[in-house]
């Protein structure tokens, strides 16, 4: 099961980061491609990094 709370928190921190590699490539000049691409890449990479490490995963009740 999926804990909302951690999801949530995860999320924003990744849409953070995310916004701040978006801006980082816009005050590089850098293409279209890598200014759409790598902020996509930020938010996939980093839920798949959480997820395997069991962030989004409730603790269950003993």
């Amino acid at each position: 099961m999926v804990s909302k709370p951690r999801l949530a928190l995860v999320m924003l921190v990744l849409v953070i980061l995310a916004g701040g590699t978006l801006a980082l490539m816009i005050s590089l000049d850098a293409s279209a491609f890598w200014a759409k691409t790598l902020p996509i890449a930020v938010l996939v990479g980093g839920s798949v990094f959480a997820q395997s490490l069991g962030l989004f995963n409730k603790a269950t009740k003993k």
